[in-house]
């Protein structure tokens, strides 16, 4: 693919009317994607899953940057070529997710640290190699009785600041997810409050080991009500009081914001998008990189099946023209319905 410079990339995948796909389901998450629609996930159903996603007619208009699984990386299309080059040759820049999971934090009740950072020098380089631009580690930060801890969040905001370091040595865009997630019963006030928290520890630890901010991209979750809250606060407390929070924590110099959608539903994480960008202007770009809110509509209307081709692209660039309308601040409820 072309080549630009770290900052490039970074605005490149921020630009106006379009966000990141992610597409980056370990092994086992996609399984449990394509068992919901009666699919044995093979390599091969893998791969036709994702190639019917990067081939819609239209993708370029609204993805910018697509997170890619080590295994796609490496695959090919029907046609021959990698899938990776799908992607480049309509302007679309690959990613890669680097870490390898969130396993048990020692000395903690059930608490989690992401893995991955042995050998990561080693696999950036050859990630770049394979046409890699930008890279993912995710972060999971759950919110319970004695949760998080402290030794929870800044064990975990040492090891974002630790890969991104190295992605930057490579020449490789970090994206940075820091996840609170939304399971639990939690108010939209506890949401907040963690979320402050970590995001200081974090921008505290890139700030240490020299990361450049201007060249990396921050993928958070809102400020939301936990999944099992009695009160769910409506999408426009959710808007504002996620931008505030981040108005608190993140520094003018990172280029853009790319929200997860973490669990919500397609509506619910358009919705929260679109209010976030009709609000006063702010200093980072506000985009997306969702995985099931822009692919959920299209897994049931393809279904696996090759009749359904055409059916489970059209599911998808509707999602994410809709996910586009709300990057910049256009979107509607009534574009739901709209054919």
């Amino acid at each position: 693919m072309s080549e630009y410079d770290m900052e490039e990339i970074a605005l490149k995948l921020v630009a106006p009317s379009k966000g990141i796909l992610a597409a980056d389901e370990s092994t086992g998450t996609i399984k449990k994607r394509l068992d919901s629609i009666g699919v044995e996930a093979t390599e091969e159903s893998r791969r036709d899953y994702r190639e019917m996603l990067f081939t819609a007619d239209g993708i370029s208009d609204h993805i910018s940057g697509v997170i890619l699984y080590d295994e796609t990386l490496r695959q090919t299309a029907k046609d021959g070529r990698r899938l990776a080059d799908v992607l480049s040759d309509q302007g679309i820049i690959p990613g890669i997710k680097v870490d390898m999971g969130a396993k048990g934090l020692a000395f903690t009740d059930g608490e989690l640290v992401t893995e991955g950072l042995d050998g990561l020098r080693e696999r950036l380089d050859e990630y770049y190699k394979l046409g890699a631009r930008f890279a993912k580690w995710r972060a999971v930060i759950s919110i319970g009785d004695a949760a998080p801890s402290e030794y929870c969040i800044a064990t975990n905001a040492h090891a974002l600041a630790r890969y991104a370091a190295l992605c930057q040595e490579a020449n490789i865009v970090p994206i940075v997810e820091p996840e609170i997630l939304m399971d639990g019963s939690h108010s939209i006030d506890e949401c907040y409050a963690v979320t402050e928290t970590t995001l200081k520890a974090v921008f505290d630890e890139l700030y240490k080991q020299r990361v450049v901010l201007e060249q990396m991209l921050l993928k958070p979750n809102m400020v939301i009500s936990g999944k099992d809250c009695s009160e769910q606060a409506d999408a426009s407390e959710v808007a504002a009081k996620t931008i505030y929070c981040f108005e608190q924590t993140v520094p003018v110099s990172v280029p853009g914001i790319v929200f997860l959608s973490g669990g919500q539903s397609e509506a619910q994480a358009t919705e929260n998008l679109n209010i976030m960008n009709q609000m006063d202007s702010h200093p980072w770009e506000i985009s997306f990189s969702y995985g099931r809110a822009l692919q959920s509509s299209a897994l049931q209307a393809w279904s696996g099946k090759d009749e359904n081709l055409k059916a489970g692209q059209d599911a998808f660039i509707h999602r994410a023209k809709l996910t586009s309308a709300a990057r910049d601040g256009k979107y509607s409820t009534d574009m739901e319905t709209a054919s």
